[in-house]
């Protein structure tokens, strides 16, 4: 797996560092951000849909 630096501020770097599990690596930690970040934007996509679409029952169709 090849790396990159991402320029972060000091402050970003350690708050990072506290979210961090034990012996978790930052990319290990990103990726689980991404993840949850993914879950809740799905949820909320299928939140707003319920709230603003009209269903049929299957049996009406």
């Amino acid at each position: 797996m090849s790396v990159t630096t991402i320029p972060v501020s000091p402050e970003v770097r350690d708050r990072l560092k506290r979210l961090a599990g034990k012996d978790e690596t930052y990319d290990a930690l990103l990726r689980r951000m991404i993840r949850d970040a993914e879950g809740r934007l799905l949820y909320e996509r299928e939140k707003r849909i319920l709230e603003t679409e009209e269903f049929v029952p299957v049996d009406e169709v």
